[in-house]
């Protein structure tokens, strides 16, 4: 699968394959292995006795097994029919195999199946495949270093992977070419240019740069459902709508933001402890690299397992046989696990597995992957592509993706959804309602009582004020005065299910569920003047020549979408959740200097979850941190301090050189120069103005105005109730 502009994002196959005949297999490439795994392979009948005695020799001298004598034929039948495991029992019925096979099998025949069936790491079986992941051309192109390098990978294709560990498969190449001078395979010139000829990869043999692995994992889902098996053998390719530079934008944005958290709670200890053999010799390196096969990088943190550690220095052992030396300034964030008075599980000494990660400073320190997870999608606001979506801090250490199946409470964060029923109901922006302590029956007989974030009450403020100082109290009587039956009604236009908010007062507050891309789907119905566009993530999918077999057509804003609300309530919405920005919770995102944004924060009740979702007129972004196993964020856990500084990140590079949006005033609209928060224009549907836009909401959360209830039902199905009320109030408040 590819991004829109054709970068690999990721691949899925049952395995990477290329059949080789032995007879199309150069002699030298041939001569490579056997010198590297089996140089008497054309003399044994499947068991090396001579080399089992020779092995038996040096474990004994080193007093350690450091070499199992396996012949090429006992390999295979480990690889076709055996587990991996080093038990007495399995070696036995690997011999039993092996003499089986050489009798019912030619020495080509056996060579053969080896050459096509072994793994050699970057998901390549043979040496076929090999030779194209690795350098990106077949066998007969290969030069005799490069040859060596491929026939040193049996061994540990994660050892001696020259991707990940390219010292280390240097001197594995080496021994290789070594052993071919020694039994004449090549001369010495041919020799001599080997060693000397560089490591030079092809860009495929790398794995891809673009993190896409929630993205690819989507993919592979949605092809899967499809196509079923033939997903993983057809050879189809699959172009995203993601674009790759927003795509590292946010990745970037969201592992900065979620390991600046962590890094506030304090340092947590290793990640593990391994056992490592005393002294410095071949054994330990051994053991080490063994360890660090069954390890991930993740992003910039690498593991790494302390060779020694002391209050002033650590030495830990990296892939590729590097050694890094923590000391200073690299060693603040985890001095308490360096001191004598640390915990067991807390503290680094030798063996334990920690991360590090070069300082743009030029040195090494000690981190940690953050417990908190996260979640950031972005989408373009007129179609409904997804820009950017990166569901987790770390797919390789946990594949949930938070951006499509964590249903989380949204906090206040859903404010602006209730908000427009109100507008739509006849509530303006200028609308004054009480924000004063509340007190509703509830379940059992109890009262509910619902506070401000803050703690504190403002008496009357404006709806605009209400939603910029994002109080709770507000929220809960404009829900009060247009019903929570129609509330529940009204979400549906976002795409919200009624099963997820049940009508009740508290979902003024956000109480119900969501994920955070139907919060980014949501918001762009307020961006692009009130359409309901549908996110997707799969642009085209193409068959192995290229041929279209499926492409999206996506519905448009102002084209083939549905309008969803009236433009002149996303006009208006748009104009509240800017001073939000300008003014409100959201303050800290007039960082980027731009006039054209608007958003809202969300912090839910005991700080279990963090929002901020946002947008300019053409790019929404939604960002949620939280933990899996929901608990406190603690005084860090406010949207605005642990969510909005991942959306500025992002946002601050994706809208990067592009010029200020300024919307036009929908028809419909009026203007009131002068009339809004800090003295800004305040804005009105043209058929509340014919008598005065204000209205108030008194302590209980009605519309004063006679009879007429703002939560009743519209006569004619489009008028709304409140409309009538307006007509009727007599206290105006400006």
């Amino acid at each position: 699968m590819y991004s829109s502009d054709s970068q690999l994002l990721g691949e899925f196959g049952e395995e990477r394959r290329s059949f080789s005949r032995i007879h199309e297999v150069p002699q030298l490439m041939k001569q490579a292995v056997l010198a590297a795994e089996d140089e008497r392979f054309y003399q044994h009948s499947g068991i090396d006795y001579l080399g089992i005695l020779r092995a038996a020799v040096g474990n004994i001298v080193s007093g350690h097994t450091r070499s199992g004598a396996s012949t090429i034929t006992m390999q295979v039948a480990r690889n076709f029919f055996l587990s991996s495991e080093k038990t007495f029992t399995r070696k036995f019925n690997e011999a039993l195999l092996a003499f089986k096979i050489e009798h019912t099998l030619s020495k080509d025949q056996i060579l053969e199946l080896y050459f096509n069936q072994i793994y050699l790491g970057q998901r390549a079986y043979g040496f076929g495949a090999a030779a194209q992941a690795y350098y990106g051309k077949p066998l007969n192109e290969l030069s005799i270093a490069q040859m060596a390098m491929l026939a040193g990978l049996p061994k540990a294709p994660s050892a001696y992977n020259p991707v990940v560990n390219p010292d280390r498969a240097k001197l594995r190449q080496q021994y290789v070419l070594r052993r071919m001078r020694e039994l004449n395979f090549i001369t010495e010139d041919q020799y001599q240019e080997a060693l000397n000829e560089p490591l030079k990869l092809a860009s495929q043999a790398a794995d891809t740069s673009q993190p896409g692995q929630y993205v690819a994992e989507m993919v592979r889902q949605a092809m899967y459902e499809r196509y079923k098996e033939a997903a993983y053998t057809e050879g189809f390719k699959v172009y995203t709508s993601i674009d790759s530079r927003h795509q590292q934008w946010a990745y970037d944005a969201l592992r900065a933001g979620l390991t600046d958290y962590d890094r506030k709670t304090g340092y947590r200890g290793p990640e593990s402890y391994l056992d490592l053999p005393s002294g410095s010799g071949e054994d330990l390196t051994e053991a080490l690299d063994e360890a660090m096969g069954d390890l991930r990088d993740s992003g910039g943190m690498l593991p790494a397992i302390v060779l020694s550690a002391s209050p002033s220095e650590v030495q830990a052992y990296m892939r590729g046989g590097k050694t890094a030396v923590i000391k200073g300034a690299g060693l603040d964030f985890a001095r308490r696990g360096l001191s004598a008075k640390a915990s067991a599980q807390q503290q680094i000494r030798r063996g334990a597995v920690i991360r590090v990660q070069a300082n743009p400073k030029g040195y090494w320190e000690i981190v940690q992957m953050p417990e908190v997870e996260g979640a950031f999608v972005s989408l373009d606001t007129r179609t409904g592509a997804i820009k950017s979506l990166v569901g987790g801090f770390d797919f390789n250490r946990r594949s949930f993706n938070h951006v499509t199946q964590a249903w989380r409470q949204p906090g206040s964060s859903f404010k602006p959804f209730i908000y427009s029923a109100g507008i739509e109901r006849g509530i303006t922006p200028s609308t004054m309602i009480n924000d004063a302590p509340l007190s509703v029956p509830g379940v059992n007989g109890q009262m509910w009582e619902p506070k401000n974030d803050d703690g504190k009450f403002s008496g009357l403020i404006t709806l605009r004020q209400g939603l910029t100082r994002s109080k709770n109290l507000v929220s809960v009587r404009v829900l009060m005065a247009i019903g929570t039956d129609y509330a529940q009604q009204y979400i549906q236009r976002f795409g919200f299910s009624p099963k997820q908010h049940p009508a009740y007062l508290p979902m003024a507050l956000g109480a119900g569920s969501v994920t955070p891309l139907q919060m980014a789907e949501g918001y762009s119905v307020f961006a692009n003047g009130g359409y309901r566009t549908k996110a997707y993530f799969i642009d085209r999918i193409e068959d192995q020549s290229g041929r279209v077999l499926a492409k999206t057509v996506p519905t448009v804003a102002g084209q083939n979408a549905q309008q969803a609300i009236d433009p002149r309530n996303a006009f208006i919405m748009r104009s509240m959740m800017g001073d939000v920005v300008r003014y409100g919770t959201g303050f800290r995102a007039m960082s980027l200097g731009r006039t054209d944004l608007a958003g809202k924060t969300g912090t839910t009740s005991d700080w279990k979850d963090a929002w901020f979702v946002g947008f300019n007129p053409n790019l929404v972004a939604a960002t949620w941190v939280g933990f899996d196993q929901p608990r406190s964020l603690g005084r860090y856990g406010y949207g605005g301090t642990a969510a909005l500084p991942i959306w500025i990140n992002y946002m601050g590079n994706a809208l990067k050189g592009q010029p200020e949006v300024e919307l036009p005033v929908p028809q419909g609209i009026v203007v009131k120069p002068g009339a809004g928060q800090r003295g800004g224009d305040e804005y009105y549907y043209e058929e509340f103005q014919k008598t005065n836009p204000e209205l108030r909401i008194d302590n209980s959360g009605s519309v004063p105005g006679g009879d007429v209830d703002a939560s009743a039902p519209a006569d004619d199905g489009s008028k709304p109730a409140a409309q009538d009320a307006v007509e009727n109030v007599k206290d105006q408040l400006f």
